[in-house]
């Protein structure tokens, strides 16, 4: 569940939401770990599944995950280090069939962008990576298909129905200088993919903006996964994401291309990923506070379990 600023939902959560540190502070004491993820969905408005980037995953779980949340709610989810990190993307359809057959289809309208995050040392080369752009799936219906190639890795029977057609974003994650151009920028756009911005002090941190929706990955502006945002920061991240929903240019930050003078209103996606502390879940419940975004339920539901 997001909020509307202009024509454009925001959602606001979380990488992950499995953290040991988190119990007792976000998670109230004595909440059984079964329910985290659902108190999770209820306190926030979106979060981001990590777990697919570190092994396949099953139906059952997906189905599980969708099971737990609010209606209208939407995770992103992050394709496997297996195919960005080990393959780089070379000879990896199988693997992305593997990927796309594991139960992404089992969230249902519950599957909202897929994350594609490519490692530091991995460049930008046109030539490998316009085919895996064009090769992306842009509805459920291809997806289905693209799983079809699946080969016996599975960990359990594929999920290779598409359901109602509807559509399916990506968004790519870089992480070296060499993707500061221009050309990177109008490749994503060609294909309607959208550029992460990945707000740290290690990599590159471009506010191009080159899909119908905005994808913002808040690792921590000071110190890598670890400093909490101040208020100062959160009303700047404020202020991009109401420009970003309500169509207006927003010009505050770096770009490898000329920023967009006449933009759409765009659904805006963003993902606190400063959660080696405590700071993640507080930081994304401030900037729902400044933005009006409402939790997507009830905490108060889970005081008596």
């Amino acid at each position: 569940m997001g909020a509307m600023t202009g024509a454009g939902r925001i959602s606001i959560g979380v990488s992950g939401w499995t953290y040991a540190l988190w119990r007792g502070h976000f998670y109230p004491r004595g909440l059984r770990q079964k329910d985290e993820l659902a108190f999770a969905a209820a306190a926030l408005s979106g979060l981001e599944i990590n777990g697919t980037h570190y092994g396949m995953q099953t139906p059952e779980s997906f189905r599980r995950w969708a099971g737990a949340v609010p209606e209208n709610f939407v995770f992103a989810v992050k394709a496997p280090q297996f195919v960005t990190h080990r393959l780089r993307l070379r000879r990896a359809e199988t693997a992305i069939a593997n990927f796309y057959a594991s139960g992404l289809l089992a969230l249902g309208e519950k599957l909202g962008p897929i994350l594609w995050q490519f490692p530091p040392s991995f460049r930008f080369d046109p030539e490998s990576f316009a085919p895996f752009l064009a090769g992306l799936p842009q509805d459920s219906e291809a997806l289905a298909a693209q799983a079809r190639f699946h080969d016996h890795r599975l960990k359990a029977p594929p999920c290779l129905e598409p359901g109602r057609r509807r559509r399916v974003r990506h968004a790519v994650e870089i992480r070296h200088e060499s993707f500061r151009d221009p050309a990177f920028v109008a490749l994503l756009a060609r294909h309607d993919v959208a550029l992460v911005c990945a707000d740290t002090v290690a990599w590159p941190r471009l506010m191009d903006q080159t899909a119908d929706f905005a994808y913002c990955r808040l690792h921590g502006s000071r110190e890598l996964y670890l400093n909490r945002y101040e208020d100062a920061e959160i009303e700047a991240w404020a202020r991009r994401v109401e420009a970003w929903a309500g169509g207006r240019p927003m010009t505050d930050g770096a770009f490898a291309a000329a920023p967009e003078t006449d933009p759409p209103p765009r659904d805006v996606f963003v993902y606190f990923d400063n959660t080696d502390k405590l700071h993640a879940p507080d930081d994304a419940r401030a900037l729902m506070r400044r933005l009006g975004v409402p939790p997507a339920g009830d905490t108060d539901a889970f005081t008596n379990r």
